[in-house]
């Protein structure tokens, strides 16, 4: 029975399935057909395994002209996966809009920052019609607007709950003061506010604990992306940079991997990890984390190894104006 936390209203799965490379991330080799047909038996198995909680987003495409794809993807999994409607209709959809694309656009931040009103009405309208609903479960605002002032993003994506666009906003990639100013201006889960934070966190990123804390005291969902480590970093709970992750796994018969959903479980009870997947043997591997039991002395363990933290995230260094 897989285990169980409160987002806003539902109860999901306590960890989600990150979407993020069934679309080509890294974009090195990617073969769209090829590629399909394993993402969707991926969110399949997820969906076996009783995950509830898949995260998508608008920006999550093979290339700039293709913004969507992975909201598609999305929404073909869930439609064709053998689940009962009973089943399909505890499944959120998580999807995010915020970040513009423009000819030449790639993955690697390029794309502008946007939250005019204008831009993001039509960005969930457009998300609403490839997800195939008349509304979005959760919304989440993916990235700031460095130029307008934070409030005023805040009102903005309030009004898309008010227009009747999504039934539940999150927000992400910001610092503890933004947070506060979300919950004031937004409100707060019990005002039908903000429900969820994402940003990144992992053993080696773990900058932001105050943000935690605040999800933690006001009924906030967590979602720390790049929950592994980050593309290109996960293979470091193997090779050896965190090695107390590959011990304890095998003194428990796990992977490290799963090891690290389980640091993350214990270390908040706000924590919805969304580990990211592209193969169906990874997120059944990475799952098992869930029911994997550390003790408060393997806890410790495992903190005491960690690496020095890695360098702040760019654009946090860089932030919005907080007062209008």
């Amino acid at each position: 029975m897989m285990k169980t936390r409160r987002l806003g209203p539902w109860e999901v799965s306590s960890i989600g399935l990150g979407c993020m490379p069934m679309s080509g991330f890294p974009p090195t080799a990617f073969d769209i057909v090829k590629n399909r047909d394993r993402a969707i038996a991926t969110i399949h198995a997820a969906l076996d395994l009783g995950i509830t909680l898949l995260d998508t987003a608008d920006i999550y495409a093979p290339s700039w002209n293709t913004m969507g794809h992975n909201e598609v993807l999305v929404a073909e999994g869930l439609r064709s996966w053998k689940g009962t409607p009973e089943q399909k209709a505890k499944v959120v959809i998580a999807t995010k809009g915020g970040i513009t694309r423009e000819p030449g656009d790639d993955w690697f931040g390029k794309g502008g920052r946007s939250a005019d009103v204008n831009y993001l009405m039509r960005a969930v309208e457009a998300s609403a019609g490839r997800l195939g609903v008349q509304k979005i479960q959760l919304w989440q605002h993916h990235r700031l607007n460095h130029d307008m002032p934070y409030e005023q993003q805040i009102e903005n994506v309030m009004m898309l709950r008010q227009h009747g666009y999504v039934e539940h906003i999150g927000v992400s990639n910001l610092n503890s003061d933004q947070l506060k100013v979300a919950l004031k201006v937004g409100g707060s889960v019990k005002e039908g506010g903000i429900i969820s934070v994402q940003n990144e966190f992992s053993p080696r990123y773990r900058h932001g604990q105050d943000v935690v804390d605040l999800c933690e005291a006001n009924g906030l969902a967590f979602f720390p992306w790049s929950n592994l480590g980050g593309v290109g970093s996960g293979a470091n709970l193997e090779n050896g940079s965190f090695g107390k992750f590959n011990e304890i796994g095998a003194r428990k018969g796990a992977s490290p991997y799963a090891v690290t959903i389980a640091w993350h479980l214990k270390r908040s009870s706000a924590a919805i990890p969304i580990p990211g997947a592209s193969r169906p043997e990874s997120i059944t591997d990475t799952a098992t984390g869930v029911a994997l039991e550390l003790t408060d002395a393997e806890f410790e363990e495992l903190n005491a190894s960690l690496p020095a933290n890695a360098p702040l995230h760019d654009e946090l260094v860089t932030q919005p104006p907080l007062m209008k």
